[in-house]
């Protein structure tokens, strides 16, 4: 986001499949062509001052930044209902006082060649782009390619989507279904840690 942009912060909240995250939806873009960043702990947040600033908070354990919102996961025994106007406030004046979300140098180091794509692998790519990522980003979460190998596509699920109790429901019924039959050289899809 640019500092010289003025732009009225609106945040609304959005529930998501994983009770232990909640989506905060901004009213403008927070990350450039659609790169999503996840931080699974403080050391990991340093790459974003928004991040940090959100595990300051004890009950914090991950925060994921993408497009339009922030998802913030917490520890099972913290209310939404006690902390979620806190972490509201946090977000809207960090973003009123347009600081920066994500540092450049880590936008540049998570950026990847994709020249080397089989044709196999840019199909799946695109698949996940084009039909998958949209709904798991209405959830407060993201998908992202890793591998394919011998017939298994491997992603990486994140934001709400790691964890989440329907997480492997949807991914076998869902994406595997969808990439077995516009892709017949795909037998299974699996999830990994990132």
């Amino acid at each position: 986001m640019s500092n010289e942009q003025t732009i009225p912060v609106n945040l609304y909240l959005e529930a998501s499949p994983n009770p232990n995250t909640l989506k905060f939806v901004a009213n403008f873009m927070l990350t450039e062509d659609g790169v999503s960043y996840e931080f699974r702990n403080p050391e990991e947040a340093q790459a974003s001052p928004l991040a940090a600033e959100i595990f300051a908070f004890p009950f914090v354990e991950g925060v994921f930044i993408s497009s339009n919102f922030i998802t913030v996961s917490k520890n099972a025994s913290t209310e939404w209902l006690d902390v979620q106007a806190e972490i509201k406030d946090l977000i809207t004046s960090f973003l009123k006082e347009k600081r920066q979300v994500i540092d450049p140098e880590a936008i540049a180091s998570t950026q990847k060649a994709c020249a080397d794509d089989s044709e196999s692998v840019s199909k799946i790519k695109t698949i996940l782009d084009e039909y998958i990522r949209p709904a798991v980003e209405q959830d407060g979460g993201a998908i992202t390619f890793h591998s394919f190998e011998q017939g298994v596509v491997k992603v990486v699920l994140q934001g709400a989507c790691s964890g989440c109790p329907s997480s492997t429901i949807t991914l076998k019924a869902g994406i595997e279904t969808l990439l077995k039959r516009m892709l017949p050289e795909v037998e299974s899809v699996e999830a990994i840690n990132g």
